[in-house]
């Protein structure tokens, strides 16, 4: 009963397994939820998404009292708590919760299980070890009851598992359901993430690290057993870019198939809409720069920003502030510039004094005392970001032309300073800036360039390598500026970075406009409608293959 639309080919069934489905924590949340969409117009409601029940009122989550009605009946009488909905994001595909907390009851009988079976060493494990493990295989036993119920031999079925946290799931599938064919994607590897995260040189050093020694020397070797079994007996194994597959066939000693990520078109603002956006959206940035700096902000400032994740090295925070500070120093154009840091860190509430400048308008042309912070930390005086701001001496005075800001807080529309959307607010800058260290993929530039803003990153993340390789390395090609970076040349690329920001703030208006539309024109070769191929091909190979194990 194999689905093929035109020559493209997909499974009967999908199952997609994540700790990110309906949880947003990192960009896990973003492949999957942007992938949906597309995953629907290929084959509506054959796609199902499982995650974990954690809370009850779930804001990404819209239960249904008939969708799956009958088997959701029949799961519960067999004993498993499940909630069955809708995705709350683009093409609404449907979504399993399960809770896995009943599961711990079976912890020593599972773990024992894939010791004998795969040989995964859970002796080790501390932190999020169970719990991911407790998820995977109650998610595994969900698909397998599902499967059992429509009488899941009749058809081809994929379950796809995302990352170690849910790799124990993959494990199950493969010694209960060997029909069903079993694809693992690891967006990171355990080793090769907690090597740089540990200010070791990955790159240089990459041959001679082995995956087994390393995850003992960092303290890694459960997370790591299970990552690199799964990677091994999964019937295919994926990750997002050629820059990770290396690092794979390294440390997990298998050699992946690449599936880039890609990203939904709908995120964007239509172009009618898009510039009463971007007008409140600089308003927005605007009114907090002169709330914290005292000056009037002219409306032809130059608005720059880095984001994502605060992973202070790997994504290359280090990196941006030091190029800040070469374009305080040097810059001597006419035009302002505010440099924004959109980071979570370990947030408090809105600072009084600036919750009062934003309320009543600004009484003094003078900054406020550490005028470069929107929150309370709870962890001020260890913030990593805070201390480098400190020891380049960002004053954000009023004779500077650049001004730093950091606002530490997940944009949700509720952090009592920005009140909207991460991608409302990103209409507004006219520059972004990711030069990471570490990025196996890089949705943060990628959704820059769908905003119609150029962007600049490294050759060390997978967005960065994807754009050289398909448009070389001329920015007025794709709008994109993709830095060479290596463990030996940081100064010279915050000396590249800093140039680059300084030529933007200069740049005539013709230019900077066909650098935007260059932007725009790499971002619709890398949506998913682009890129879902790739997965469908791993699908399509991965059955081919299991049929002739048979034969």
């Amino acid at each position: 009963m194999e689905k093929e639309k035109g020559k493209q080919f997909c499974p009967d069934y999908l199952f997609e397994v994540s700790w990110e489905v309906c949880n947003l924590v990192g960009g896990i949340y973003t492949v999957l939820s942007t992938k949906a969409r597309t995953l629907q117009e290929i084959n509506k409601d054959r796609t199902i998404f499982i995650g974990p029940d954690l809370v009850k009122d779930n804001q990404y989550f819209k239960e249904s009292a008939t969708l799956l009605k009958d088997w959701r009946q029949k799961v519960s009488e067999d004993g498993f708590k499940v909630r069955v909905g809708r995705w709350k994001v683009p093409g609404t595909p449907i979504v399993i919760l399960v809770d896995f907390k009943d599961t711990y009851s079976h912890k020593n009988e599972i773990y024992t299980r894939m010791w004998e079976d795969f040989g995964v060493d859970s002796i080790h494990a501390y932190g999020d070890y169970d719990d991911s493990c407790m998820f995977g295989v109650t998610a595994a036993k969900v698909i397998e009851h599902y499967y059992r119920y429509i009488g899941g031999e009749n058809y081809k079925v994929v379950a796809h598992f995302d990352e170690w946290i849910v790799a124990m799931g993959l494990l199950y599938i493969k010694r209960t359901l060997p029909s069903v064919v079993t694809v693992f994607t690891t967006h990171s590897t355990c080793v090769g993430r907690s090597i740089a995260s540990n200010n070791k040189p990955l790159y240089d050093y990459l041959p001679g690290y082995f995956g087994d020694q390393m995850a003992r020397e960092l303290n890694m070797d459960s997370k790591h057993s299970l990552e690199k079994a799964a990677a091994q007996y999964s019937d295919a194994f994926t990750t997002v870019s050629s820059i990770t597959a290396k690092e794979c066939k390294q440390l997990l000693e298998r050699e992946p198939a690449v599936t880039p990520n890609g990203f939904e078109p709908e995120i964007v603002p239509p172009a009618e809409k898009y510039a009463s956006y971007r007008k409140a959206a600089r308003k927005k940035l605007f009114q907090i720069a002169e709330a914290l700096t005292g000056k009037k902000i002219d409306e032809n400032t130059l608005l720059v920003a880095t984001s994502g994740r605060n992973e202070y090295r790997n994504k290359g925070i280090d990196l941006y502030l030091d190029s800040l500070k070469r374009v305080l120093n040097n810059y001597k154009g006419e035009r302002r510039i505010i440099a924004f840091v959109l980071v979570p860190a370990w947030v408090g509430a809105v600072r009084d004094d600036v919750a009062s400048r934003l309320k009543k308008g600004i009484d003094s042309d003078t900054p406020i005392w550490d005028p470069f912070i929107t929150h309370y930390l709870y962890n001020y005086n260890e913030d990593r970001i805070v201390g480098k701001i400190h020891d380049l001496h960002f004053g954000n005075r009023p004779e500077d032309k650049l001004d730093v800001i950091y606002i530490p807080s997940y944009l949700k529309g509720k952090d009592g300073v920005v009140n909207m959307s991460y991608y409302n607010l990103l209409t507004g800058f006219d520059l972004t800036v990711f030069p990471s260290y570490y990025e196996p993929w890089g949705y943060t530039p990628l959704e820059s360039v769908a905003f119609g803003i150029p962007t600049v990153t490294t050759s060390l993340s997978g967005f960065g390598m994807w754009v050289k390789d398909k448009f070389g390395a001329d920015p007025v090609k794709s709008g994109v500026y993709v830095f060479e970076r290596t463990d030996a040349n940081y100064d010279s690329v915050a000396d590249e970075i800093a140039s680059t920001i300084m030529a933007v703030a200069d740049m005539p208006d013709d230019k900077y406009t066909a650098l935007c539309k260059a932007a725009s024109k790499t971002a619709s070769k890398a949506d998913w409608k682009s890129f879902i191929t790739h997965y469908l091909t791993v699908y399509k190979k991965a059955f081919d293959k299991n049929k002739r194990k048979k034969i």
